[in-house]
Order: C-alpha cells, then sequence, then structure tokens
C-alpha cells in the first residue's frame, strides 16, 4: 500500500478489509474518501460515528468540492465511489464493536390490524415461508387497494372484483406470476370469509390463467451437466469456493436454495459428521451425513474464502462489504452464470433443478479430482 496508516482506527478497519479480499489499490482509494470525510466532520465539529449514514455521507458528498468533482461523469463516479467507502468503513467499524446509528433507516408502513391478524392466520394453520408470506400480504394489500378504489367495503366484494383484479394482474405479469397470484388471492378470500368479514365464499370463483407445462424450467439436471457447471465454477478467487459449496449442497442433497440460504455455522457438526438442515416452511430440522467431498467443499470456503464477520452466523455470506447472508436471487444469478460458462442450454435455469443425484439408489459423492 502506498498510503501511510495514520492511527489505530485506520490499521483495524484495513486489516479487516483485507481479510475481505479488498484489493490494495481499492484500499488506498477507499482510505482516501474516509480522511476526506473525517476532515469534513472536524471542520463541521460533527461527531464522525453519529453522522456515518447513508443520509450523512450523502450530505458530505453535496458538501465535497475536491478535484474529482470535475464533469457530470466524473462527479457522478466519485459520488459512487464516495458512498462505498464510507459504507465499508461504516461496517468495518461496526465489526469492531464501535456503535453506530443504522446505515438506512428502516421505513417499512405499519401493518393494518386487518394484515396482522391475516399473517399470523398464515403462519399458524398454513406454515407458509416468509418469502410466499410476502408474496400473499402483497396481493391481499392490492386488491384491497383495488376495493377501496372503488369506495367498496370487504364486506361488499363480489366475484366482479374479483375478475376485475385478475385483469389487472394479467396486464403486468407473466401467466405463472399471475397464477401465484391466484393462489394468495384465494387463501385471503378464504380468511375473510372463516372470518365473518366476508359473507360469501370468493374463493372457488378465483380462475387463473393457464399455461403450458412445457413453459417451465425442466424439473432437474443429469449428472453429466451437474459436473459441468461445477467444473466451470474457478475456485481461486472469491467467491469460486463459496459457489462451489453452494450447487454441491444443491446437487449432492436435493436441498432448496432457501434450505442452503438457513444454513448457519452452527448447523456444521464436524465431530458427528452431520449436517443440520430446516425446511423453510415448517421449520422442521432435519440431519444428513456431512459426505467427505462436500465436508471438503465447506472447509475450503470457512479457511480461505467467507469474510471475517463473526457476528453473522449465517454460512454464506456476500464478498463485499456489508457481509450480509447473500439472497436467493443472488444464487438463481449464480447459477445461471456458471450454466452459461458451461454451455448448459436449458432456457430458465436456477437452484430448483439440482435435483439429487441418484445412481443405482444411492448418492454420487464423485471425486473432487474429477471436479
Amino acid at each position: 500500500m502506498d498510503v501511510r496508516l495514520r492511527d489505530d482506527r485506520e490499521r483495524a478497519v484495513v486489516e479487516l478489509w483485507r481479510k475481505g479480499h479488498l484489493s490494495p489499490g481499492t484500499i488506498v482509494i477507499y482510505l482516501q474518501w474516509v480522511r476526506r470525510f473525517r476532515t469534513y466532520c472536524e471542520k463541521q465539529r460533527l461527531l464522525e460515528t453519529e453522522h456515518l449514514t447513508a443520509v450523512g455521507v450523502r450530505r458530505f458528498i453535496r458538501a465535497y468540492a475536491g478535484p474529482r468533482l470535475r464533469g457530470r461523469v466524473s462527479a457522478e463516479n466519485s459520488r459512487n465511489l464516495a458512498g462505498n467507502a464510507l459504507h465499508a468503513w461504516a461496517c468495518a467499524l461496526g465489526a469492531l464493536g464501535v456503535a453506530l446509528p443504522p446505515w438506512r433507516e428502516k421505513n417499512a408502513p405499519p401493518l393494518s390490524p386487518l394484515m396482522k391478524e391475516y399473517c399470523h392466520y398464515r403462519r399458524a394453520h398454513n406454515g407458509v415461508s416468509e418469502s410466499t408470506l410476502g408474496r400473499d400480504a402483497e396481493t391481499a394489500w392490492d386488491f384491497l387497494g383495488q376495493l377501496r378504489l372503488g369506495t367498496k367495503s370487504i364486506a361488499r366484494a363480489t366475484l366482479a372484483d374479483v375478475d376485475a383484479f385478475v385483469r389487472t394482474l394479467a396486464t403486468r405479469l407473466s401467466k405463472r406470476t399471475v397464477a401465484d397470484s391466484c393462489s394468495s388471492l384465494r387463501a385471503f378470500l378464504r380468511f375473510l370469509h372463516m372470518t365473518g368479514r366476508l359473507p360469501a365464499d370468493l374463493a372457488s370463483g378465483v380462475i387463473a390463467p393457464r399455461y403450458r407445462t412445457d413453459e417451465r424450467p425442466p424439473r432437474t439436471l443429469s449428472w453429466k451437466d451437474v459436473q459441468q457447471i461445477l467444473r466451470s465454477i474457478s475456485r481461486t478467487e472469491a467467491p469460486g469456493r463459496r459457489d462451489f459449496a453452494i450447487v454441491l449442497l444443491l446437487a449432492t442433497y436435493g436441498l432448496g436454495a432457501a434450505e442452503v440460504l438457513a444454513i448457519r455455522l452452527e448447523d456444521l457438526d464436524w465431530r458427528a459428521g452431520v449436517l443440520r438442515v430446516r425446511r423453510p416452511k415448517t421449520k422442521v430440522p432435519i440431519e444428513l451425513p456431512l459426505l467427505p467431498a462436500v465436508a471438503k467443499a465447506l472447509t475450503a470456503y470457512l479457511r480461505w474464502e467467507r469474510p471475517p464477520a463473526q457476528s453473522v452466523h449465517s454460512l454464506f455470506l456476500r464478498k463485499n462489504m456489508p457481509y450480509e447472508p447473500i439472497t436467493s436471487a443472488a444464487i438463481r444469478y449464480r447459477i445461471r452464470h456458471y450454466a452459461r460458462l458451461a454451455g448448459i442450454p436449458a432456457k430458465v435455469i436456477g437452484p430448483m433443478l439440482f435435483g439429487t443425484v441418484m445412481q443405482a439408489g444411492r448418492l454420487i459423492p464423485a471425486p473432487m479430482s474429477k471436479w
């Protein structure tokens, strides 16, 4: 590094950044923006830790008038870089135990008593996953919004209102997504009828659009295709070891993305050779044998690639700050990337295609050297 570290705080943060795979050049640039921000706070007589938020950083960027803000494109790039640098600084300080305000305030709108009751009902009686519950709640809220626009109460809702709502969905969503929303709408209408808010049971009148089964992605991949995808993953730089371990878990045990994302560090019982996972809907725990190939892939990820985020217990994390658990969307994106590299011709590919690979009625933990 070309920049001399000024104090113990910078040394501790830079050490975390290095463990988090930030390049030396990036660290130098980030430190330059951090020092500008700290100088700005000193001149304005501001407490640095109180203003190290997304709002505070935007104020600093608007006030900064340095040489890097010449020209529209250059200014925009510099603002983005400054935001990334100070966000990384805040994440590192938080990991070091420095008390900081939330980077962004969560201003989620409060749920109405009706929606709270509906969400509680769905969790208690149907065992839905949080992602499905979010879709159900969004569909219910949109349907109620349509009734409000027509100045109708829930008790006066009719099948004409239901049909109009489905037609509106069809103008902006795919057939499959509309079909999923219709399933959510049926659940909400049943709830309204069971709780006495809706006199008639309109759930049976929800007509979902039909779509061809061949419009959906194939239900599984062959072991040959799985091997090709595994070989396409380079494990020489991040996040290759992480992605390799994820794909191996999907293919070896037939897990879904939600089950993989729910794995925590304490779910790996190395002495007993057991991997503990939980079903996303029922939360029922199951124990799986920690096969040698999977254990080797997980060990490589934990030893050489997992970011230094001791306070985060989820197994699989983002490679860059903030070190948060990755999402199912990230898994889909990475799998499609490696499928393209491997030349897999599937039009739509994702975690659900990795069914348990079987041969002669048993799992195939092929030797790592063959991957």
